[in-house]
């Protein structure tokens, strides 16, 4: 993982937007946010590559793909993949590179995606990164909006399993419910909201992030407990049978309702949001990091990987790790 040389605290926070103190933490629930304020997201994530690769123990001929899974774009063109490799240095090296983009989920979509040319022999070593950027992107004055967002990236090295590992993916399911797609937005960005085209509204407003929280919350709590149920009954095992859940570090709301109405005990949550934020779809694999480094789970475990996005979709995995 890669976070920001600037961390915010709660307190700090108070004092820049001129609250009283305790305001920010009572209303987000974050207690400490890395902002980026001079790093690109190809910088952070080419950060986040090195340490995978470092752990991992290889060396970068070794790498035929680098998919990056973000929801933020550095620029319109090219594509964060590109850019990331030639943040790597890697202007020489012959690799294909490309993104997926499913907002908060690119990473579990990524790993899905991804793990079937790595399991046909189409690629032999896979780097996935995710890294998000949401600082310019948020309407500071709203705090429970704006307010619960992080920077950050996280990068994986994916590959076959050898013949004594006991690494794999048991199910996995992505369901997107469209009725929600208006949820979450940040209408600028490409064609249709462009500055050329929309000329009779102001453009500043289309640049931010935009959430109906209440009807993102009613929609997807309908739907999880099924979603779950199913997602397990496929891989063939129990919530209680899991080492650990880790999920989209979307809200403590969403985090708190996620584990009551699934029945997670809090052994098993990973739980990054104080200390983290949201950090879109580096959150996730931030979360999984961090279960690894710190115990939480370990090598030979099998979790679940759980989360909601834009869209609005709904995905989760579980594996053993």
């Amino acid at each position: 993982m890669a976070l920001p040389a600037q961390s915010t605290s709660s307190e700090q926070l108070d004092t820049r937007l001129g609250l009283a103190p305790g305001t920010s933490w009572k209303q987000t629930g974050v207690r400490r946010r890395f902002l980026s304020t001079t790093e690109t997201a190809a910088q952070l994530a080419a950060q986040a590559c090195r340490e995978a690769m470092a752990n991992a123990g290889m060396d970068w001929g070794d790498i035929d793909c680098i998919v990056a899974a973000s929801a933020t774009m550095d620029q319109a063109l090219p594509y964060n993949a590109a850019l990331v490799h030639a943040e790597l240095g890697l202007s020489k090296q012959r690799t294909t590179t490309f993104d997926i983009n499913a907002s908060c989920l690119s990473f579990l979509v990524a790993l899905d995606t991804m793990s079937y040319l790595v399991q046909a022999g189409r690629y032999r070593n896979i780097l996935l990164v995710s890294c998000d950027i949401a600082t310019f992107g948020i309407n500071w004055n709203d705090l429970r909006e704006g307010g619960i967002f992080g920077d950050g990236a996280a990068a994986a090295v994916i590959r076959r399993t050898g013949p004594a590992g006991t690494s794999a993916i048991l199910s996995s399911k992505v369901d997107t419910l469209s009725a929600g797609v208006h949820h979450c937005r940040i209408p600028a960005g490409g064609s249709r909201y462009h500055p050329r085209r929309v000329l009779d509204v102001p453009f500043d407003p289309l640049t931010v992030f935009h959430m109906e929280g209440k009807a993102v919350f009613k929609l997807a709590s309908e739907a999880l407990p099924d979603f779950t149920a199913r997602l397990l009954a496929d891989a063939g095992v129990r919530m209680k049978d899991l080492a650990a859940v880790v999920p989209h570090q979307a809200s403590q709301l969403a985090l708190t309702h996620l584990s009551r109405r699934l029945d997670i005990a809090s052994e098993q949550l990973v739980d990054i949001f104080a200390d983290y934020g949201n950090q879109v779809a580096a959150s996730l694999p931030t979360a999984l990091h961090i279960g690894l480094a710190n115990g939480r789970f370990r090598r030979g475990s099998t979790i679940m990987l759980l989360g909601t996005g834009a869209g609005l979709t709904m995905g989760g995995m579980v594996l053993t790790v």
